[in-house]
């Protein structure tokens, strides 16, 4: 059975405990100019790079790089309707930046104002051309060792690409997934009937990117009825049928799931972040994991979704865990 880590060094202060107030104040706008203060060194070294990523896909990242000396690399991949400008994506990469990495924040296709680079629609189960991003990354840029996050959604993908790693030639040495969706189907239940905010949320920021797509591509006509759709599962569902090849909604939702055997072929090492009262990514799900002797979950009791603030500062402890997990990686523990 799978080691599993109740970590107990995270406890944040009373007025953080609430699951809610992790979530939101997370990437709450009055956050902003806390992370970008913080940050500053890393977003005054960052450029824009396109990435060939195979088969005409391209996608677009930022790098950072120290230019004393190389170092090691990290790669950073937001979640869903978030873009490398999310505040907990700035936040992670300039911790990490600070501390010595050279930084790569990666945006999804139709992510970040990327909407016009390619044609076809972003949908989760596209996991080549992530891996595709991610080798054209490592041959890019010169680093010692390569290191992957991601969080939500992007830690959904960091551990799909970890277990494709060694096939593509990408020599991962330690992959962390914040709060990664595990088991798409309950992601979507707890969005859909847990509180409406989580849902108001996310149902605008994607009917704002699809929008976004059709002014890039007008031709693209079906894009028109998305507006009448008043939940996600009705969007998705749509969604599904006219811009993937999966027959329905469930084949489309299991193509992107963690759980079952999807890891079972992991051989990167590899540590799984969850809090056990994430409102949107059911902590059950946990348990229908995979086991493989690389995967390492640590659990806390509290930090919502993607949150884990420990202090009054709004200073995140899963970057500073983040750090740890590859900072031993760097050393070979």
């Amino acid at each position: 059975m799978k080691q599993t880590n109740t970590t107990t060094n995270f406890n944040p202060p009373f007025l953080l405990q609430n699951t809610h107030t992790q979530t939101i104040l997370n990437s709450i706008k009055l956050r902003l100019p806390i992370v970008k203060h913080r940050s500053r060194g890393m977003l005054n070294a960052s450029t824009p790079h396109i990435l060939d990523c195979g088969d005409g896909v391209r996608l677009c990242g930022y790098y950072s790089g120290h230019t004393t000396e190389k170092t090691d690399l990290c790669i950073l991949i937001h979640g869903w309707e978030g873009s490398s400008d999310s505040l907990y994506l700035l936040s992670a990469a300039g911790y990490l930046w600070n501390r010595g990495f050279d930084i790569f924040r990666l945006n999804l296709r139709d992510h970040g104002q990327t909407h016009h680079l390619n044609r076809e629609l972003f949908q989760s189960c596209r996991i080549n051309e992530v891996v595709g991003a991610v080798k054209q990354i490592q041959e890019s840029f010169d680093h010692n060792r390569l290191v992957l996050g991601g969080f939500s959604l992007g830690g959904n993908f960091a551990m799909r690409v970890a277990v494709r790693a060694p096939k593509a030639g990408i020599r991962l040495d330690q992959v962390a997934a914040v709060c990664p969706v595990l088991f798409p189907p309950s992601t979507m239940e707890a969005m859909e009937y847990g509180p409406a905010v989580y849902h108001h949320y996310f149902i605008k920021k994607w009917r704002r990117s699809l929008s976004l797509k059709q002014k890039a591509f007008p031709e693209i006509k079906e894009l028109k009825h998305i507006p009448k759709f008043r939940s996600i599962s009705e969007m998705t569902d749509y969604f599904v049928r006219n811009f993937t090849e999966y027959p329905d909604l469930n084949t489309y939702l299991n193509g992107y799931a963690i759980t079952g055997d999807a890891l079972t072929e992991l051989t990167v090492p590899s540590t799984i972040i969850m809090s056990l009262d994430d409102p949107i990514i059911p902590a059950k799900d946990i348990r229908e994991l995979a086991t493989p002797t690389c995967l390492k979950l640590e659990t806390t009791k509290r930090g919502g979704h993607c949150g884990f603030l420990q202090d009054l500062r709004l200073t995140s402890w899963a970057d500073q865990r983040m750090v740890e997990l590859f900072q031993g990686a760097s050393i070979g523990v």
